[in-house]
């Protein structure tokens, strides 16, 4: 698997939970850290779990669900080390507990603004700057939910995830960067809730694994983090 020492991952959603984690799993391999948060001072757990790696930490603040949000991301990243050579689309909300026919328009489109829409505009921002440099690992975080109408939007915001995954793969066919997506599984976080399957550190080390894909590697895959989990029994 490539190495991902001296690279520059953004994070986002890295305040807390998968994104937490992720960004702990990827500065224990040397790599250079992007943070994100709606507010910065959000970052400062994290900051202070990083304190002791020997990577550079950069910090950015915004909405991923919002347009000026967008904005400032980006910005920031390029006021600070003005690139990006992974590019973690983590952030995400669930969507509000109703029953199928209550959703309203309203809740598709917050749940849609920043579990899709907001992953989008990132990748049509930074992505492009990967192409140039011939290196880039894109990893959309998914979900394996399914047969809960209830949670519709989020179900359906985190599908539509994966097909935007498998097309963005197919238009960078053939070049050296790579896009998957990553099904954590069902974790014990904020979002994930307390009655969740698994400890939210067991999304390492498989998380990372789309993220060390050597040229050539696989690209409009589905990730799932569980099936490397320490301890797993192998069939």
């Amino acid at each position: 698997m490539a190495s991902v020492d001296g690279k520059w991952a953004l994070i986002t959603g890295s305040s807390r939970g998968i994104g937490q984690q992720i960004a702990m799993g990827l500065a224990a391999g040397g790599c250079h850290v992007i943070l994100h948060a709606r507010r910065v001072e959000h970052l400062d757990q994290t900051m202070a779990l990083l304190s002791a790696a020997s990577v550079n930490i950069h910090r950015v603040a915004g909405d991923v669900g919002t347009a000026e949000g967008r904005s400032a991301i980006v910005q920031g990243v390029r006021e600070g080390p003005n690139q990006v050579d992974i590019l973690y689309n983590n952030a995400a909300i669930m969507s509000p507990w109703k029953e199928l026919w209550d959703i309203s328009e309203a809740d598709w489109q917050q749940t849609f603004a920043v579990n899709l829409f907001g992953l989008v505009e990132l990748c049509r921002a930074l992505v492009p700057g990967m192409w140039s440099r011939n290196f880039g690992r894109v990893i959309n975080v998914s979900s394996g939910i399914k047969d809960i109408p209830q949670l519709a939007p989020y179900s359906v915001s985190k599908a539509a995830v994966e097909k935007y995954t498998a097309d963005l793969a197919a238009e960078l066919r053939g070049s050296n960067v790579l896009v998957n997506a990553l099904d954590p599984g069902w974790l014990k976080t904020d979002l994930g809730g307390p009655g969740a399957d698994y400890e939210v550190e067991t999304v390492l080390p498989g998380a990372l694994v789309p993220a060390l894909l050597d040229e050539g590697g696989e690209s409009g895959t589905v990730f799932r983090a569980q099936d490397y989990r320490v301890g797993r029994a192998r069939s």
